[in-house]
């Protein structure tokens, strides 16, 4: 074949495949369609203008309406009615209903520490104050749990598989609802850490007098008094400085019940504050010597 031909086939080839083609301006809008009608590449690769140190509750989030604030309050009134009340109903089943109560109470930090740590690696936000304050939040959790093992909350085969296996179910949750909306996330366990208040409160109040002729547990005692009290003020966003008279087992559970009443306060500054206040961090005015 000589030149003149082959570059009059090759010039033909090239007109009819630019006529199946669509334009280049088509080709262009379709792809900025469809990133900014595709959730999950906006999440994970937003544009530079839109990347700053922001809360990811309002962030990410989306306030909620007042019937999806119900519909939390009534799920979670809705369990306790159904598995706690009548798993662990009876005078002696109190420690174990604690331990299931704080087992399943960690989840929900360790889930959020999850997806934070998620928005880090994928470079979509970043900060470590989140980190540290979920993390302390986790920290008290766990040492709720080792008071009730203490107290023999645990003791039972079957409360250990049903606090384990709830916990491991609600952890997904957690995860998926903080990854599609932070604030339904933080009102949802505001709702928990509020049940876990109430709870405690009553006990207290219809058991005081059996409760000051007990002992402290240990776990308490390392934990409240002779343990290094960094974390536990991490999680006082309210700018208390706590710290809790440890001298029978009515105080451990005193004690117990604010640090509920602590989670609840944060849980609804984290629902329409950009930030959250720390002791450590020279952001309230007390005297921490």
């Amino acid at each position: 074949m000589n030149r003149p031909l082959l570059i009059s086939c090759l010039l033909a080839s090239a007109g009819s495949i630019s006529a199946f083609a669509p334009p280049q301006s088509s080709i262009n809008y379709a792809i900025g369609r469809r990133r900014s009608t595709t959730p999950l590449f906006s999440a994970i690769v937003p544009p530079p203008e839109e990347r700053s140190d922001a809360n990811p509750s309002t962030k990410f989030g989306s306030p909620l309406s007042d019937g999806l604030k119900e519909a939390n309050r009534w799920s979670i009134g809705f369990l306790k009615g159904t598995i706690f009340d009548t798993f662990f109903a009876g005078e002696d089943r109190a420690y174990a209903r604690f331990y299931a109560l704080e087992t399943i109470a960690r989840v929900p930090y360790f889930s959020y520490l999850s997806v934070l740590h998620l928005y880090e690696t994928l470079g979509r936000w970043r900060r470590a104050k989140y980190l540290k304050l979920h993390f302390a939040e986790s920290w008290n959790e766990l040492h709720h749990l080792l008071i009730m093992e203490e107290l023999g909350g645990n003791d039972r085969f079957l409360d250990r598989f049903l606090a384990q296996h709830i916990a491991f179910g609600y952890y997904g949750v957690v995860i998926l609802s903080y990854l599609i909306n932070p604030i339904f996330a933080y009102n949802l366990n505001q709702d928990v850490e509020e049940h876990a208040f109430s709870t405690y409160d009553e006990y207290l109040r219809e058991n005081e007098e059996m409760l000051k002729g007990q002992p402290a547990p240990q776990a308490a005692i390392d934990y409240y008094v002779d343990g290094d009290m960094y974390m536990f003020d991490e999680f006082q966003t309210n700018c208390e400085m706590r710290r809790p008279k440890i001298e029978n087992l009515y105080d451990v559970f005193v004690a117990i019940r604010d640090d509920e009443a602590a989670h609840v306060e944060t849980m609804k500054t984290l629902q329409t504050e950009l930030d959250v206040a720390s002791i450590h961090d020279g952001e309230c005015e007390v005297d921490i010597f």
